[in-house]
């Protein structure tokens, strides 16, 4: 396999039609995982035929044409992306633009399974901070959470990950009456190993076999309740994403809270998504997309989907509609968080 080259360019930004500039790309490479965590996904998922995702190689031309029109974080995504065959190249690949200077930031989010064979080879594509989803540190808990994940595996994927010098920062799913009663302890163990923590509602997408305003939490609440334990101060810190920070004085940590059900964030929003099947969403919590494999397949020179991105662009929504309520028994968009790749 070999390395695209730079597209022919066109417009070298992308400007929403609210005035939101778009710098930040988040590409799924697989709608696999090798978890099945309740709240993203069915325990017997039907995934996509290989056959329709894109190939690695078009993956790579995908992202430097977004690196061409001002993208400047790149955010690797599944699924689980670590379980994407040869996926490493695709980072080698893309690394050029960080050797280059047209990218800031080239990462992952990730479950933690497989970063115990893949933590120090991402080092040396450049990456230099991930974020692991991990929603409870109980062993028996955790296996409940994601069905199939192993507790022990994900912990040695942690001590991989900052043993290559990789900055960690935790994501965990606030969950009621699942994992509400670890977040103190969840807050003393990450900042205790120089890590972040961030917590994330949970949205309303995709079939999940339940009901998510049984797990539904929101995260003014987790606050409110943190406040009583911590002293929390608001600070402006900012990593290109949508959680909102607070320092934590007595451990000097940072807690992020990102928060799409009861304070969104769209009015900032400057991220797109694509799929490994090359659907680009310009919203998480809408259903309006555009093709951009047909275009990446149909002209060797990118001309096409160059101009299929900048069309997309221009319809990019204010924001999103999720709601969850029992009145709402049915996910806001039908897609799995998997396929849209967070």
């Amino acid at each position: 396999m070999t390395f695209s080259g730079p597209i022919e360019a066109g417009n070298t930004q992308m400007i929403d039609p609210f005035g939101r500039h778009v710098t930040y790309l988040r590409v799924s490479v697989t709608d696999r995982c090798d978890f099945r965590c309740v709240y993203c996904m069915s325990e017997n998922m039907t995934f996509l035929p290989k056959k329709d995702l894109l190939t690695l190689e078009e993956l790579d031309r995908l992202c430097t044409a977004f690196v061409a029109k001002g993208v400047r974080k790149l955010r690797i995504t599944g699924g689980e992306p670590l379980v994407r065959k040869n996926i490493i190249w695709l980072f080698e690949a893309l690394s050029r633009h960080l050797r280059a200077g047209a990218l800031d930031e080239l990462t992952l989010t990730t479950n933690g399974s497989q970063l115990p064979r893949f933590a120090g080879r991402l080092a040396d594509c450049g990456v230099k901070r991930i974020n692991v989803s991990l929603d409870s540190l109980v062993p028996e808990r955790f296996k409940r959470i994601t069905r199939w994940g192993n507790f022990e595996q994900v912990m040695q994927g942690i001590d991989a990950a900052q043993e290559a010098g990789l900055h960690v920062k935790i994501n965990a799913v606030a969950l009621k009456g699942v994992n509400d009663d670890e977040y103190d302890e969840m807050i003393r163990w990450t900042h205790g190993r120089g890590m972040d923590l961030t917590f994330i509602e949970a949205m309303p997408m995709g079939d999940i076999d339940g009901d998510r305003s049984d797990q539904y939490l929101p995260l003014s609440v987790v606050r409110a309740r943190l406040m009583d334990k911590w002293t929390l101060t608001d600070i402006p810190f900012k990593t290109g994403g949508p959680a909102r920070y607070v320092e934590v004085a007595e451990t000097g940590g940072k807690i992020g809270f990102i928060t799409p059900m009861t304070h969104n964030f769209c009015e900032s929003c400057n991220r797109v998504r694509v799929t490994c099947t090359g659907t680009l969403y310009m919203c998480l919590g809408q259903d309006d997309a555009a093709d951009l494999r047909a275009p990446l397949r149909s002209d060797e020179s990118d001309r096409l989907l160059s101009d299929a991105i900048d069309e997309a662009i221009s319809r990019k929504p204010k924001g999103h509609d999720f709601i969850i309520d029992r009145r709402t028994n049915r996910p806001s968009v039908s897609r799995h968080m998997s396929v849209t790749g967070g």
